[in-house]
């Protein structure tokens, strides 16, 4: 049963949050995160995101996605308006990070980000919302804004028993590396995206 195994205040150069660490052991290296800006009211209407570990996007600033400049712009917002967010621990869409750099080569040779992946035998997308939705109810939050452009994220909230007030998009501008990449968010998975 998934639990809060351990939190502390951490302060970053967004602001100070307090870090949940949820899993089902302690011994669990790879923990989901739950970063709740120090503003937030649990009680009232909270500001959510739902984000998926991309170690090559967020620590070594790929250009092939944008998850490194939506992390940071979520923590800015949540810093600045109180808010959640719960990083999953989901590499790749949930293939993990050598499955990732598999499906990379195959998009090196000419495969979209859908093909590569299953031609590799692995789902287009294999991450699942519901383990976030649960850590929300652990924290008894009831009530949410979720930054998102991803409609699966949506329907996780809306077949659950949390409120959804509005989505508010989080949306980074393209550039000449993921251009295409962004298409394919939109045109396979129906990503909400006005810029492409």
């Amino acid at each position: 049963m998934l639990k809060i195994q351990a939190q502390s205040k951490i302060p970053t150069d967004y602001g100070k949050f307090t870090v949940y660490a949820f899993a089902e052991s302690e011994k669990d290296w790879s923990p989901h995160l739950v970063w709740v800006a120090e503003n937030t009211d649990f009680a009232g209407t909270v500001n959510v995101r739902f984000h998926s570990e991309c170690i090559t996007g967020e620590v070594f600033h790929s250009k092939k996605c944008e998850c490194g400049e939506q992390l940071e712009a979520a923590m800015k917002y949540m810093s600045e308006n109180g808010g959640v967010i719960v990083y999953l621990r989901q590499e790749g869409r949930n293939i993990g990070i050598i499955n990732k750099l598999k499906a990379y080569a195959l998009q090196e040779e000419g495969f979209d980000t859908v093909e590569a992946n299953l031609k590799l035998g692995l789902p287009a997308d294999g991450r699942n919302f519901d383990v976030a939705v649960e850590m929300l109810e652990i924290l008894k939050i009831k009530k949410i804004n979720l930054l998102t452009n991803n409609p699966d994220k949506v329907k996780s909230i809306e077949k659950s028993g949390i409120i959804l007030n509005s989505r508010i998009s989080l949306e980074m501008d393209s550039n000449e590396v993921n251009e295409s990449y962004l298409a394919k968010k939109k045109s396979y998975f129906g990503h909400l995206l006005e810029k492409i």
